[in-house]
């Protein structure tokens, strides 16, 4: 039987313009004694990169977004985090690395992966607000330089800082034009509303069945998913296997980025033939990707148990909003954390499927994701993280996240980009990619930005 089952996180926390504010749970989590996570993007340039405006760029723009960029995370006499804003020293967040001249672009394709590892092992000082950026202008095989961007998890989730990079950048070809994004909804409709001689008596018959269905296999896949979501937190570890070692501080190791792309419109082309949706698409590749690779390295361990934390946001919207729209208090697309970790196993491969029909992984994703349309586990979950934060405190649910985390393989999470070329400061972006660092026991994460 395949297995799934969320884990939520959402984040509720009223920003305001006062001296201090409190940490929201999750950000809590993220900044416990037994894990710190952060987020990497990086913005590539097609033309050398000129830092004389960013401490203009950081004053104006940047900080000026969330209250939190200009905030340092404190406890107050009663042992609480709290954001406390300060003074930022612009200058103490901006770095540029000195290399060597005049050296090769695979020589300096060597220093950006050395460097990229270095920062990501690095953890930022409590003494000023949890984010920087880095400044690589020297020309790589993919760029003329590289604009690095870290923040620390507790400022927000993906799509929060997403959000926030993203009101900074601009349309590189009309920058008094706002960049648009593909909606998230799916644009299927398989109903056909021409049949007029239908019998509606029947009709009502099949979906009073359907629901009942629903209802009683919602009840199941709820037990199951929750069921097996205490297990994988506290004492069922995946096998280990070529990606995931099992050793302890695997967060703490060098790592190593490598970035792939694949074509949108084929992505749609297989959406469209195959009636899935785009994640559905993602995880497919991803899923029979990280199989063959695991029959490659291991051919014993090709089928062996491994799960993936697949990360979803848990917002009711249908697109990107602005960080204005974020910070009104009353709004579905409030800042903060709100995702959910879906957990998947990875489905097995069998023999000769990925030479002869590889898009059977596509439906096999599907089928494993949908079972969590129809389950409340992330209800039940969200309920449990809720009880171990009041009656236990934050650094007991960050162990309980931190075990589910270290228990797992892999982690994958999607965000969808613009539908136009992006500039910055009049530097056009070739290309915009993130990931996720500092993550407990996972050697794979997969992050995936759609453009």
């Amino acid at each position: 039987m395949k297995n799934i089952n969320v884990k939520r996180m959402v984040e509720e926390e009223d920003d305001d313009e006062t001296s201090s504010f409190p940490v929201s749970p999750t950000g809590q989590y993220f900044t416990s004694s037994v894990m710190s996570i952060s987020v990497i993007c990086v913005l590539e340039s097609e033309i050398p990169i000129d830092d004389s405006c960013t401490v203009t760029l950081l004053k104006d723009v940047f900080i000026p977004i969330n209250p939190r960029f200009s905030s340092i995370m404190v406890k107050d006499k009663n042992g609480v985090k709290q954001w406390e804003k300060v003074e930022v020293k612009h200058k103490d967040h901006i770095n540029v690395p000195i290399f060597p001249q005049g050296k090769s672009k695979e020589f300096y394709d060597n220093c950006f992966n050395e460097y990229m590892t270095k920062i990501a092992m690095e953890q930022f000082p409590q003494s000023r607000p949890l984010w920087e950026i880095h400044i690589f202008k020297y020309p790589t095989t993919k760029s003329a330089g590289n604009l690095v961007f870290k923040l620390h998890h507790s400022l927000g989730d993906g799509f929060s800082l997403m959000g926030a990079l993203l009101s900074c950048l601009q349309r590189a070809d009309n920058p008094s034009l706002p960049l648009t994004f593909p909606s998230f909804t799916s644009n299927n409709n398989n109903n056909n509303n021409n049949n007029n001689n239908h019998n509606l008596e029947s009709d009502y018959k099949k979906r009073f069945c359907t629901n009942v269905v629903q209802r009683v296999s919602g009840v199941v896949n709820t037990s199951l998913d929750f069921g097996w979501s205490l297990m994988k937190s506290t004492n069922l570890e995946d096998e280990r296997t070529t990606i995931r070692s099992g050793d302890e501080g695997v967060e703490f190791r060098p790592i190593d980025i490598t970035t792939m792309e694949f074509s949108l419109d084929h992505l749609k082309e297989i959406k469209s033939n195959l009636k899935v949706t785009i994640n559905d698409v993602i995880c497919g590749v991803l899923f029979l990707g990280v199989r063959l690779y695991m029959e490659e390295t291991k051919y014993d361990q090709k089928n062996a148990n491994s799960t993936a934390l697949v990360l979803l946001n848990t917002r009711n919207i249908a697109g990107y909003k602005s960080v204005k729209e974020m910070l009104q208090p009353k709004n579905e697309s409030k800042w903060g954390n709100q995702f959910a970790f879906l957990h998947v196993s990875l489905p097995k491969i069998d023999k000769e499927e990925s030479s002869t029909n590889p898009l059977s992984f596509v439906f096999k994703a599907q089928d494993v994701i949908q079972r969590k349309r129809n389950s409340a586990a992330v209800i039940l979950t969200g309920k449990l993280l809720d009880t171990l934060q009041k009656y236990r405190g934050p650094e007991v649910t960050a162990k309980y996240i931190h075990n589910t985390l270290k228990n797992s393989s892999m982690t994958i999470s999607n965000m969808i980009g613009p539908v136009e070329k992006m500039a910055l400061a009049n530097h056009p972006v070739k290309s915009l990619y993130f990931m996720v660092v500092g993550v407990p026991e996972v050697k794979f994460n997969f992050d995936v930005l759609t453009m």
